[in-house]
C-alpha cells in the first residue's frame, strides 16, 4: 500500500499498522536543521573571538593567519562530522536496501530489514525497509503457492498416466477379448480424468488472469439450470438417488458458461459424494433482486477443517482420492462467483450431508 503524504490520512498495511508519513518525523526534520545551523554559527562564532584576542595580542596579519586556520580545522572537523552522519543515516540504509533487493533478484525471499527507529519515529529509509519486508513475505507466499501447484499439478497429472501407461501395457499382452475390452474402459476413463484435468487447470488459469469478461446477455435461468441437470441424470438414474427439483422460470443478466460451470460442478459434488438410494434437492428462485440457487444432498458431508479449505486449488477432502475429482471444481465455482459479484455459502456436517447456496444478482 501506498504511504499517505505529510497531513493525509496514512494507509494501513495487512499488520493493521499505518505505514504513512503523517505521524513519522522526515529525514531531514527540524532537529537536523536546527543542529547544522547551531554547528554553522558556533564556527563562525568562533572565529570571530579568536580574531579579535589574536587582533589583540599579535596584530592584524597573524590574527587573519590564525583565524583562517581555526576556521579551516573547525569546518574539517564539521565536513567529518556530516559525512558521518550521512553515512549512518543514508550510505549504509541504502547499502542495505541494495543488498535486500538483490537477494530478492536471486529468488531469496527470507529478507528482513530492522528498522532503525522506534515505531512513530520512523523515517523514509524505515518505510522503505517495512515495504520490502512486506513484498519479500508476499514474494515467498508467491513462491510457495507456486511450489504447491506444480506438485498438485504433477499428482494429478501422474496418477491418470500411471494407469494408461499400465493398461496400455497389459491391453498388448492380453489375448481374452473381455479383459481386452476392460483395459481399454479403464484406459479411457483415465484420458478422460486427464482430459478434464488440463480442461480444468486451463480454464481457472483464464479466469483467473482474465481481465476482460463475456458481456451478460438476457437468458432464462431455469432453462439453463434444466440442461445442466439432464446431463447428470444418467449418473443420479445408475446410483438409485432420489431427485427434487424446484426451478422457477425468470429471466435474468448473466454469461451462460459461468452459469454452467456454477451449476455443474456443485452438481456433479452431489452426486458425486451422495450414497446410493440417497436423496438430492435442487432448487433455483428468484428472491428480491436476486437469484438463489441451492443444491442439498445427504451425502457423507464433511467437517469444519474441510469446509475451510473446500474452496483452495486441488484440495480434496478425500485424501485417499478414491473419488473421483481433481480438486479444481470449487475453485472455479468460487472464481466465477467472486467475477459475477455474488456470493455462496456452505453449510455441512459429517454424516449430514451439505447445502451449497448461491446468491447472484439478476441484472
Amino acid at each position: 500500500m501506498k504511504g499517505g503524504r505529510k497531513g493525509r490520512a496514512a494507509d494501513k498495511g495487512a499488520d493493521g499498522r499505518e505505514y504513512g508519513y503523517g505521524a513519522q518525523r522526515t529525514l531531514f526534520g527540524v532537529v537536523s536543521y536546527l543542529a547544522y545551523f547551531v554547528a554553522v554559527a558556533a564556527i563562525a562564532t568562533i572565529s570571530i573571538l579568536s580574531y579579535e584576542l589574536i587582533l589583540k595580542a599579535h596584530g592584524g596579519v597573524v590574527a587573519a593567519a590564525a583565524t583562517a586556520v581555526i576556521l579551516v580545522v573547525l569546518s574539517v572537523v564539521l565536513a567529518v562530522i556530516a559525512a558521518g552522519m550521512r553515512k549512518a543515516r543514508a550510505e549504509q540504509p541504502v547499502k542495505n536496501i541494495l543488498l535486500a533487493t538483490e537477494k530478492i533478484t536471486r529468488g531469496d525471499f527470507e529478507v528482513y530489514l530492522k528498522p532503525r527507529h522506534a515505531w512513530g519515529r520512523y523515517d523514509e529509509y524505515d518505510i522503505i525497509a517495512e515495504n520490502i519486508n512486506r513484498m519479500a513475505a508476499e514474494l515467498s507466499k508467491t513462491e510457495m503457492l507456486r511450489s504447491d501447484f506444480i506438485a498438485n499439478v504433477s499428482h494429478e497429472i501422474k496418477t491418470p498416466l500411471s494407469v494408461i501407461q499400465s493398461y496400455a501395457g497389459a491391453l498388448m499382452s492380453e489375448k481374452d477379448e473381455q479383459k481386452r475390452g476392460e483395459y481399454a474402459a479403464t484406459l479411457a476413463a483415465a484420458s478422460k480424468r486427464l482430459t478434464l484435468l488440463v480442461s480444468d487447470i486451463l480454464k481457472l488459469n483464464k479466469l483467473e488472469n482474465q481481465k476482460i469478461f463475456p458481456e451478460k446477455k438476457t437468458l432464462e435461468a431455469g432453462e439453463v439450470l434444466r440442461g445442466c441437470v439432464l446431463s447428470y441424470v444418467d449418473k443420479i438414474d445408475e446410483k438409485g438417488i432420489n431427485l427434487d427439483c424446484d426451478i422457477e422460470d425468470f429471466t435474468m443478466s448473466a454469461d451462460e458458461g459461468f452459469l454452467e460451470i456454477i451449476f455443474n460442478n456443485l452438481l456433479s459434488n452431489a452426486v458425486k459424494f451422495t450414497e446410493r438410494g440417497g436423496n438430492i434437492a435442487v432448487s433455483l428462485k428468484k428472491t428480491g433482486g436476486y437469484a438463489q440457487f441451492a443444491v442439498r444432498d445427504d451425502g457423507c458431508g464433511m467437517s469444519a477443517e474441510t469446509g475451510a479449505h473446500i474452496f483452495d486449488k486441488f484440495y480434496q477432502g478425500d485424501t485417499s482420492h478414491s473419488q473421483e475429482g481433481n480438486g479444481l471444481g470449487l475453485a472455479l465455482v468460487k472464481r466465477v462467483i467472486d467475477i459475477c459479484g455474488g456470493e455462496i455459502n456452505v453449510n455441512s456436517r459429517v454424516g449430514g450431508g451439505s447445502c451449497f447456496t448461491v446468491r447472484l444478482a439478476v441484472s
